[in-house]
């Protein structure tokens, strides 16, 4: 009982020793706080604004910024304040789920190829050479192409393209886990490869995978955007922050109104740059070697 105790308060004292460490990284910190602000924003974008995003008022127009309209009006008389704060939770969201579906997969194939090895791990490997060969960028501009705009084949091809990194990060932490002695003490003990992978080893590598995972969502969020930007992302009826930049590129609106362009912009960068700062400050936490 006193030894539970013990280790307890050993893993206690290692959590809180690791937050000190997190709370230390201002950037990491303010990066956090940037990211609870925009996602709270959009999720209370019902009660921040009376506008549906997509309704357009041809007799508010261009409207400048005013209490009505706190970032007034595009050429459609859309409010530009609601069209932010929805537009973002469709962005996050394509982001967030890409990455996630990205991240699974990978990590699936990764512990499935380093643990088990032979054939099976080597076509994976190979798999995954061919699928870096080609820029994903690319890849994904071929692959909505050939799919069509919607928001559920982007998802689908984010996923399809972005899991051979995840997959060679928890493969190569997997082929040096594999040989640790606790591994060797269950195989001895008849336990099956299934369960020694989902339940010993793949927890091990969670420290590079959360990492990867929240900037491959700064990735996607920025990637989705652009496509947005050049009319190959979601349809232009779904409101993401990409669509608005999409909807402001015309050389009048540039110049005429720029707030169209600098607001989803400014979300776009703040948002992406937060996450990268949380990954940096993920990774100095969840550093094994570090206590």
């Amino acid at each position: 009982m006193n030894q539970k105790k013990t280790i307890r308060a050993a893993r206690r004292q290692i959590r809180m020793r690791k937050l000190r460490r997190f709370m230390r990284n201002r950037m990491a910190v303010a990066g956090v706080a940037v990211i609870l602000v925009i996602l709270l924003l959009c999720v209370l974008a019902p009660l921040l604004t009376p506008y549906d995003p997509i309704h357009m008022d041809m007799g508010s127009r261009n409207m400048p910024l005013s209490a009505v309209h706190p970032l007034g009006t595009d050429s459609m008389g859309r409010d530009l304040w609601s069209r932010m704060l929805y537009g973002g939770r469709i962005s996050i969201l394509i982001g967030v789920t890409g990455a996630l579906g990205a991240t699974v997969l990978g990590a699936v194939l990764g512990c499935g190829a380093g643990y088990l090895g032979g054939r099976a791990g080597a076509a994976i490997v190979y798999v995954s050479e061919l699928f870096m060969a080609f820029p994903q960028y690319l890849l994904v501009m071929i692959l909505v192409g050939v799919l069509g705009r919607s928001t559920a084949n982007l998802l689908v091809i984010f996923t399809f393209t972005g899991w051979p990194h995840m997959m060679r990060v928890v493969r190569t932490n997997v082929l040096s886990l594999r040989e640790e002695p606790y591994v060797e003490s269950c195989r001895v003990n008849g336990i099956g490869s299934l369960s020694i992978m989902l339940h010993h080893i793949l927890p091990n590598t969670m420290g590079p995978v959360i990492v990867n995972f929240t900037l491959k969502t700064a990735a996607y969020i920025l990637q989705e955007a652009s496509l947005s930007f050049l009319g190959m992302g979601v349809p232009d009826t779904v409101v993401t922050w990409g669509n608005i930049l999409n909807a402001a590129k015309r050389l009048d609106i540039i110049q005429s109104m720029p707030v169209l362009w600098i607001a989803p912009g400014l979300a776009i960068c703040l948002f992406v740059l937060s996450i990268n700062f949380l990954g940096d400050g993920l990774r100095d936490v969840l550093d094994p070697t570090s206590v």
